[in-house]
């Protein structure tokens, strides 16, 4: 009986250190195998989790032991927090663990999107040579708007500033003092989306940032700007985003999280033959070094909260 049931992939080298300590149950197949999940927690201690797994009152009642649950990244859109907290069950993030990870990906799709040429290697190994239409634009002097300016959108502010371009952001939580500001203009959602060349999300799914960018927000948008989500799905509007890049609305988007995951091929339909479209599997902060720095982080944090095997 398994005093740490992980139930996504996780660094082995971390998951072996949990293992030194506690009977650990190390098991990716049981996100989908609910049945099979809800058998193992019976004796668990600690459940430790990426996004996929929704840590929620069911779930949670067959757990009766459960004292912390790890949740490897940041986002708690899958974890009924008020539910744990009213078990007495501690929800520890990676938080700053993979800001860097996921700011690289910001910056290396807006090069991406910008210049265009990366996504047509096709049309060169045909021959055809496009070079006129190939010719792309530059980051340096453009415009970076951020939605949200906390930790990841300050590392990505950083790296954008330092490649020539300006940055206003909008984010109503963040004090006015704080240092992030130096280098960032404190402007309103509709100004970000108005004046930005690049847009890239940074907020959590709640119900106020829910298709936040949807038709009319996707409106406001430059028609040659591009739209970033490495966030949440659900802020974007997906089937509002086909349609702006279909009418060429939108100069392109690059999508990492989506509204249901995994994307379907009947979800992903919508977004077939269309231009200037890049789409990840969930993986911005997932890198080799960030997985090692998430995995051994919440590894710490749980041993810290279980202690000694008892």
């Amino acid at each position: 009986m398994a005093d740490i049931v992980i139930t996504e992939f996780m660094d082995e080298a971390a998951v072996a250190r949990l293992a030194r300590v506690h009977d650990t149950l190390y098991d990716p197949r049981l996100v989908d195998d609910p049945a099979a999940l809800h058998a193992h927690l019976a004796s668990a201690r600690a459940l430790i989790v990426r996004n996929r797994t929704e840590v929620r009152e069911t779930l949670l009642g067959m757990g009766p032991k459960l004292r912390v649950v790890g949740r490897l990244g940041v986002g708690l859109d899958n974890i009924d927090v008020a539910a744990c907290k009213a078990r007495s069950i501690k929800v520890i993030p990676a938080t700053g663990a993979n800001d860097l990870s996921v700011a690289e990906y910001v910056i290396t799709t807006a090069m991406l999107l910008l210049r265009g040429a990366y996504l047509r290697s096709a049309d060169v190994a045909a021959g055809t040579w496009p070079r006129q239409s190939m010719m792309g634009r530059e980051l340096a002097g453009k415009t970076i708007g951020l939605v949200g300016y906390g930790s990841i959108a300050r590392e990505v502010a950083w790296r954008a500033h330092m490649l020539g371009m300006q940055i206003v952001a909008y984010d109503p939580y963040l004090m006015g003092d704080h240092p992030g500001w130096q280098i960032a203009r404190n402007v309103s959602l509709d100004a970000v989306l108005e004046l930005s060349d690049v847009v890239s999300l940074h907020a959590p799914l709640t119900e106020a940032t829910r298709h936040m960018i949807n038709a009319r927000a996707l409106s406001l948008m430059k028609p040659d700007a591009m739209l970033i989500n490495a966030a949440r799905g659900g802020i974007v509007d997906e089937a509002a985003l086909a349609e702006a890049l279909k009418a060429g609305k939108l100069g392109g988007a690059a999508l990492d999280v989506f509204e249901s995951e995994p994307l379907t091929a009947e979800a992903g339909e919508k977004f077939k033959s269309l231009p200037n479209l890049v789409l990840t599997p969930h993986i911005a902060g997932v890198t080799q070094e960030s997985n090692e720095r998430v995995s051994h982080l919440i590894a710490e944090k749980v041993l810290e909260t279980l202690g000694s095997k008892t």
